[in-house]
């Protein structure tokens, strides 16, 4: 991925998705620790927003057809805005926290 991206662009998207280790409890105290980015789709606007897959953009598909799209229950998608970087990953680093104290 990031050596091809580097290769072929001249910089990089503001939108990245991962997979939380964990379960839902886990998720929702992940997503409970966060202050900066808002828990919604897209809005077209220049605010920061992470979004639960299965439950927001693919809650319309059956879990079996999520699985097969690589559509995990514990995957979330970022969508950076123009806060500072560095408060980002302090937000981020809020959630990991946050989801640790299960």
């Amino acid at each position: 991925g990031h050596e091809i991206a580097a290769r072929q662009q001249k910089g990089f998207g503001a939108m990245l998705s991962f997979e939380l280790d964990g379960d839902e409890e886990t998720l929702r105290r992940f997503l409970g620790g966060l202050s900066l980015f808002t828990l919604a789709e897209s809005l077209g606007g220049v605010e920061s927003l992470i979004s639960h897959a299965a439950t927001m953009t693919h809650a319309g598909m059956s879990p079996q057809a999520r699985a097969a799209a690589g559509i995990s229950e514990t995957l979330l998608r970022i969508s950076t805005g123009i806060e500072d970087g560095e408060d980002l990953i302090a937000d981020l680093e809020n959630g990991f926290r946050a989801a640790n104290k299960g």
